[in-house]
């Protein structure tokens, strides 16, 4: 079914600008941007399977200042989950914290994916999806309904430990210790059981 079919069924939260203000690379550009402009948004819900939920988020194509355009990003403490292309373009980046040190990254990468890929955010990763093109960005995902979102230390430390700028990647210096930045390939098909998002895995560090 065709993206606007199924994203009539409900209305979209949609994250503005004055929501991502910790997070912006670009300050100085942030204090003359509209507080009001929309950002992305998600339309949840659209389709369940038991506990899983599909949701659809759309992103549109646009700069905010030297940065491209981006999601919040949030940790999941337990579940994984995973997300499917279906128009434009996406960068999705993926990064893992030290056990209770938000400051101190263990592993970051990224996946480029195009449409008909999909990846999976592992548990306990921060994920950031970044539209990097000139079209929409429209992407689905499954999870859990019980995945909690942690939004907070991301916040805390302005946004992943590295943006992406017309200029390619820039470490965040909010962040104590930060490895190289590595790239992942998506997955060409999309797993037919999604049982594992179920599952729910422990704190490894």
């Amino acid at each position: 079914m065709e993206v606007e079919k199924l994203i009539k069924k409900v209305e979209p939260d949609i994250r503005r600008l004055k929501d991502m203000k910790d997070v912006i690379f670009d300050k100085e550009w942030y204090k003359t941007a509209d507080p009001e402009l929309p950002i992305y948004y998600m339309y949840r819900g659209i389709e369940r399977k038991g506990d899983l939920r599909y949701d659809i988020t759309i992103i549109p194509p646009q700069t905010l200042g030297q940065e491209f355009t981006k999601t919040l990003g949030h940790y999941h403490k337990n579940y994984g989950e995973i997300y499917i292309v279906l128009e434009g373009e996406a960068i999705y980046l993926m990064q893992k914290r030290e056990k209770r040190e938000e400051g101190k990254i263990s592993d970051v990468y990224f996946i480029k994916a195009k449409k008909g890929e999909a990846i999976i955010i592992p548990p306990q990763h921060a994920h950031f999806t970044i539209n990097p093109s000139l079209k929409d960005l429209k992407m689905a995902n499954w999870n859990i309904d019980s995945c909690p979102f942690d939004y907070e230390p991301v916040k805390r430390k302005k946004g992943a430990c590295y943006y992406y700028t017309k200029s390619g990647w820039v470490k965040n210096e909010n962040y104590e210790i930060v490895p190289v930045l590595r790239e992942k390939q998506p997955l060409k098909t999309i797993p037919k059981n999604l049982d594992f998002l179920k599952e729910p895995k422990k704190e490894e560090n």
